[in-house]
């Protein structure tokens, strides 16, 4: 956990660091938090909350959309339960006992570096609104039935709405979360999550 703890540590500094070797006015830094649960299905149940540090860069500008590209460290606490025991397979090694511990709640925790694009149609001076397209790696740290622990992804689709007050932005989106290891582990069959988030930035 202290690894972990320290990887998000150096990844919030560095992105300190990159804000203080580019153009500030075209910089904004913010945090997030947000939460969310599975699409409904009656295989297992996955809900999560996260927090987000957020450093948004607008590389380009024309009459009507601003190009933002985005940083986002992350750290997201779900729960998780499978509910179909049927889902472990008997060919499997050891399945009796894989059920028992699968069928339990239990808690799952990932560390995440997301990079994403982001595209923002301004209306007036206060308000825009924006889509936001994401990938990153992120660590798990729980053996489940869909997701082995360790190294995978996550992909994000998210539709925005933002209100600016001078030099504070306040925003709400709603979003599209999947998580898989590509393959690189055994379990991948991953967790898709509908999520809303509530963030607040200050340009600079």
């Amino acid at each position: 956990m202290s690894r972990k703890l320290l990887l998000f540590l150096i990844i919030f500094f560095g992105v300190f660091k990159v804000s203080g070797q580019v153009k500030k006015e075209k910089l904004a830094l913010g945090v997030n938090y947000g939460f969310g649960s599975e699409f409904n299905n009656r295989n297992y149940t996955f809900t999560n909350q996260f927090y987000k540090i957020e450093l948004y860069y607008r590389v380009k500008e024309t009459r009507h959309f601003q190009f933002e590209i985005l940083i986002q460290p992350e750290v997201n606490f779900g729960r998780h339960q499978l509910l179909n025991f049927y889902f472990v397979k008997p060919e499997e090694p050891d399945y009796l006992e894989k059920r028992e511990e699968y069928t339990k709640l239990k808690d799952v925790h990932e560390y995440v570096l997301n990079l994403g694009f982001l595209v923002r149609k301004p209306i007036g001076k206060v308000f825009s609104v924006y889509a936001l397209g994401s990938i990153g790696p992120l660590i798990t740290d729980r053996d489940t039935e869909r997701l082995s622990a360790g190294f995978a992804f996550a992909d994000v689709f998210a539709l925005g709405f933002s209100v600016q007050a001078e030099q504070l932005r306040f925003d709400i989106r709603s979003g599209i979360r999947h998580v898989s290891n590509a393959g690189l582990n055994s379990e991948n069959a991953g967790f898709n999550t509908r999520n809303i988030e509530f963030g607040i930035s200050y340009c600079l």
